[in-house]
C-alpha cells in the first residue's frame, strides 16, 4: 500500500529510498567483484608456465611400455609428425609424488623438507618446452644418469650454495648429483609459487607417455598416428589420451565458475534494479505532473525538466555507490589473499562500475521522465 500510495505513510518516502539504495549497492558490489574474479583467472591463464602446453598430448602407459622408451620413441619420430616424445610419472601440472628426508651441507637438521619427486625419461625437460637455467638435460641413455638429477630453481634457491650444478642432493643411503637446473615452471596450483622439485632419469617407473606434435599438424592426424603406435606397442589395451592445454584450463574450473555465477546474479540484481526504479519513475512523474505542468507553463526547457526529475535517482544511485565500493574492496581484497600469483586490485574498475550505474539509472529514468516532461501543459493542468 506504501509504494502503491493507496496509503502513505510519514517513512513512506524513506522506504522507497531505501530500496533503491539496496538493490543498486548490491548490484554494484557484484558487478566490481565480477570483474576482479575474471581478471585473476585471466591473470592466471597468461602468466609465463615455464614450459609449452599447446601441440602436446598425454597418453596413459600400458602393460610393460615404460620398459620400452627407445622403441616407442623411434616409432612416434618416424611418423613425420611427432617432434619429439617422453615418458614421465604423473600429468605435467598435477606432480604428486612428494617426499622428505632428503639434505645438503649446511641444511638445518631440525627442518625438513618436502620436495616434489618426479620420475622421467631423458629429453623430458626438450619435450615439455621446459628452460635449462645452468647444466645440461639427461644423457639419451637413462642408465648414463642414473645417479643424476635435474632440479628447478625453487629448490636450488632453497639449497643456497649448494644448489649449483656438480653438487649433491642426499637422501640415506642415496646421493644424487645435480646435473641440471631448470627454471620454475607451473604446476598443481596455478597461483601459487613454485615448490621443490627433483626429476630423477627412471623411465621404468613412469605412468605417461607425452607426445609433442610438430607445429601445424592436424591435431585428428597426429592422434590417429601415436594411436597406431601406441596400439601396436600394446593391442590389448584401448588408447586413450589428453590435450594438456585443455587439462590446464580444467585447473581454473572452480574459479570460472565463481566467476560465472556472480556474472548471473549481478545480471539479475541489475535488471531487478532498474525495474524498480523504472517503477518509482514512473510513480514519481505521475505524483508530480500538475508541478511539470506549472514548470512549462512558466518557461522551464524539456533538459531542464529531465534533469530536475532525473536528479533524484542520481543522487540515490550514487550513495548506493559509495557504500559498494569499500565493500566490495574488502570482499574481493580477502579473496585474493587466498593466491600467491595474483592481480593488485585496479581503481578503474571501481570508477568505469560507478559510471555504469549512473549511466543505467539515466537510460532507465529519463524515458519516464522524457513521457512526463513532453505532456503538453494544458493537459496535465485540465487533469488535475
Amino acid at each position: 500500500k506504501v509504494l502503491k500510495g493507496v496509503r502513505l505513510s510519514p517513512n513512506a518516502g524513506l522506504i522507497r529510498k531505501g530500496l533503491v539504495i539496496i538493490q543498486f549497492c548490491v548490484s554494484t558490489i557484484l558487478i566490481i567483484c565480477t570483474v576482479i574474479i575474471f581478471q585473476q583467472v585471466r591473470h592466471g591463464k597468461d602468466r609465463d608456465l615455464g614450459m609449452d602446453r599447446q601441440n602436446l598430448i598425454d597418453v596413459p602407459l600400458r602393460g610393460d611400455m615404460a620398459n620400452h622408451f627407445e622403441v616407442l620413441h623411434q616409432s612416434l619420430l618416424a611418423t613425420g609428425l611427432v617432434k619429439d616424445a617422453t615418458f614421465g610419472e604423473n600429468q605435467v601440472f598435477s606432480l604428486g609424488s612428494n617426499g622428505g628426508g632428503f639434505s645438503w651441507p649446511g641444511k638445518d637438521p631440525s627442518k625438513d623438507v618436502l620436495i616434489t619427486e618426479e620420475a622421467v625419461s631423458p629429453g623430458y625437460v626438450r619435450t615439455m618446452g621446459m628452460h635449462l637455467a645452468s647444466g645440461r638435460v639427461f644423457y639419451p641413455d637413462a642408465k648414463l644418469d642414473s645417479n643424476d638429477i635435474i632440479i628447478n630453481e625453487s629448490l636450488a634457491r632453497l639449497m643456497g650454495k649448494e644448489g649449483v650444478v656438480g653438487h649433491y642432493l642426499v637422501r640415506s643411503p642415496n646421493r644424487w648429483r645435480i646435473v641440471g637446473i631448470v627454471d620454475d615452471f607451473v604446476y598443481n596450483n596455478m597461483y601459487q609459487a613454485a615448490s621443490p622439485l627433483v626429476f630423477f632419469c627412471y623411465p621404468s617407473v613412469t605412468s605417461w607417455l607425452f607426445v609433442r606434435f610438430m607445429p601445424g599438424v592436424d591435431p585428428e592426424k597426429g592422434i590417429a598416428a601415436v594411436g597406431k603406435v601406441v596400439r601396436g606397442e600394446q593391442p590389448a589395451y584401448p588408447f586413450e589420451y589428453y590435450f594438456v592445454d585443455r587439462q590446464f584450463d580444467e585447473l581454473f574450473k572452480s574459479e570460472t565458475l565463481i566467476g560465472t555465477l556472480a556474472a548471473v546474479f549481478a545480471s539479475l540484481a541489475v535488471f531487478i534494479s532498474c525495474l524498480g526504479l523504472l517503477g518509482l519513475a514512473a510513480f514519481s512523474a505521475e505524483r508530480r505532473t500538475r508541478e511539470i505542468g506549472i514548470r512549462k507553463v512558466l518557461g522551464a526547457s524539456l533538459s531542464g525538466l529531465l534533469g530536475l526529475l532525473s536528479s533524484e535517482f542520481l543522487k540515490l544511485v550514487a550513495m548506493a555507490c559509495l557504500a559498494a565500493l569499500p565493500i566490495s574492496w574488502w570482499i574481493m581484497h580477502n579473496w585474493l589473499e587466498n593466491y600467491d600469483y595474483r592481480i593488485s586490485i585496479q581503481w578503474w574498475v571501481f570508477v568505469a562500475t560507478v559510471a555504469g550505474a549512473l549511466g543505467i539509472t539515466l537510460l532507465t529514468v529519463t524515458f519516464q521522465a522524457w513521457r512526463a516532461a513532453a505532456v503538453n501543459p494544458t493537459k496535465s493542468l485540465r487533469a488535475e
